[in-house]
């Protein structure tokens, strides 16, 4: 029986290419060109070669959610269009993308779109409520429901792909363009739930009671993301970075038998594009293992879990991304400063630290000490080559 309350409700120029040495990872062979020099690197090579686990000159630098409500530029965008209207509408999304990664000086720009974007042409329409997020009013929750959806209209998110290539064009080769989709897991809950949950009893429910509805339901969230990504793929996207905001949610063991097969071929499917991975959640240290298991070249890391700790946990065989608690960007210069210094320290200078926060940027947060993280990165990354350089 399902529980009460889960019932269904009435119803423009193509990208240079980064130029990969001979001994990248197969998932760039087919980008042709001359080696790049680990000490001649733009930021767009150095991003991708962190992502790769090759030696970098110094630890890139990008933030998740940098492009958003902290910012006035944004806030000046939001107030003539809706988030909604913002992602699809090519010039304005490549617009706010390309600002707040210049505004920043990062290493890599993620282009502005929601993760609930897919859902529309899988005939699941949903809206933003102030204050609440997104909203599903008709939840996805029986096995009727879950066969009506549809797989065939991922084109219409062609959107997304003209953003990117906008973007592309802006800066070339000087940063890396990571594009983006949700993780088969997260947009089930969100389809399911009809917006955020505590307990996702709902999910559970039809994940445990009914697993041939559950694991066709996934199925078909993973061909329409594997469509998705590839549009952003051939717009110039360096690297596609998967979001399994709330695989936390589940143990390791339902993680393993409902989650991993399905989120492991999705990872496959995008590297065979030519791109590296990056894999993230929140709150899913005890997941870390299993999360590796996906073959993912990066795995995101929250900043509940010591940096050296969560990488050890994953045997130093993929890349890092993280971790900075966002909540930390209101602290004083001194003590942010310090933050910084110790997740540098934790890296130890191993190739394949890519910094980043532990989750998104949060309104409110100040734009200059976003800024300084950036400055302070950078410091420590030439400190640690000294030192290495004097070892």
């Amino acid at each position: 029986m399902v529980p009460e309350g889960c019932y269904p409700q009435e119803l423009m120029p193509e990208k240079t290419l980064l130029k990969p040495s001979p001994e990248l990872s197969p998932h760039l062979s087919a980008r042709s060109g001359l080696p790049i020099a680990a000490g001649d690197l733009t930021s767009g090579s150095r991003f991708v070669r962190a992502c790769l686990r090759q030696p970098v000159d110094r630890t890139p630098v990008w933030f998740l959610r940098q492009a958003g409500r902290y910012m006035p530029e944004y806030q000046a965008v939001r107030r003539h269009h809706s988030l909604l209207g913002i992602c699809k509408n090519p010039a304005l999304a490549a617009e706010v993308t390309i600002t707040a990664a210049e505004k920043l000086d990062v290493d890599a720009a993620i282009i502005f779109a929601d993760l609930l974007l897919p859902l529309e042409g899988m005939g699941v329409d949903f809206t933003f409520q102030e204050g609440e997020g997104p909203v599903i009013h008709q939840p996805v929750r029986t096995a009727s429901d879950v066969e009506d959806l549809r797989t065939d209209r991922a084109d219409e998110l062609g959107y997304v792909a003209e953003a990117i290539r906008k973007v592309v064009a802006h800066f070339k080769d000087r940063i890396g363009i990571v594009g983006f989709c949700g993780a088969p897991f997260t947009l089930a809950s969100y389809m399911i739930e009809g917006g955020g949950s505590r307990n996702y009893i709902c999910t559970k429910s039809l994940m445990y009671r009914e697993p041939s509805v559950w694991r066709l339901l996934l199925e078909k969230l993973a061909s329409v993301l594997g469509e998705y990504a590839a549009q952003q793929v051939e717009a110039g996207a360096d690297v596609i970075q998967i979001f399994d905001s709330w695989a936390g949610a589940l143990s390791p063991a339902d993680y393993r038998d409902f989650v991993l097969p399905v989120t492991t071929r999705l990872v496959r499917k995008v590297q065979a594009l030519g791109v590296p991975v990056i894999y993230f959640g929140v709150d899913t240290a005890t997941l870390l293992p299993a999360m590796r298991e996906t073959g993912a070249d990066v795995i995101g890391l929250d900043w509940r879990i010591p940096l050296d700790q969560g990488w050890s946990a994953l045997g130093h065989a993929v890349a890092v991304q993280g971790n900075l608690d966002p909540i930390m960007l209101f602290a004083g210069e001194e003590l942010l400063r310090e933050r910084v210094r110790q997740i540098m320290t934790q890296a130890g200078g191993r190739p394949g630290h890519i910094f980043n926060l532990g989750h998104g940027i949060v309104p409110a947060t100040p734009v200059e000490n976003v800024q300084r993280v950036v400055q302070y990165v950078r410091e420590f990354s030439i400190e640690g080559a000294g030192a290495n350089s004097h070892a």
